[in-house]
């Protein structure tokens, strides 16, 4: 444990930093299993759920929480998903 109260401090914000953390992370792999839900079923909620991810992995890269890279890739493969599952309907219309 530590002995200064400097060193006590940094261990509290690390614990509310970590927990913040881990809910921004948990919010996005729900939304990820929701909007792959959405996209493989083709409902017509997909658009909206691929909305909120985006606007959700830009938050957590520009808090720190996913590198930026991390994010843009996130965010490509997930539109690459949606744009296959409904290429199809664009063609048949």
């Amino acid at each position: 444990m530590a002995n200064k109260k400097s060193a006590l401090k940094a261990i509290r914000k690390g614990k509310k930093l970590q927990e913040k953390n881990s809910k921004l992370k948990d919010n996005l792999k729900w939304l990820v299993k929701k909007a792959e839900k959405a996209i493989s079923e083709k409902s017509d909620k997909a658009r909206e759920f691929v909305k909120q991810l985006e606007k959700a992995v830009d938050k957590a890269v520009q808090k720190g929480v996913l590198k930026e890279n991390t994010g843009r890739r996130r965010k490509s493969r997930i539109m690459a998903k949606f744009n296959i599952a409904f290429s199809d309907k664009k063609s048949a219309e």
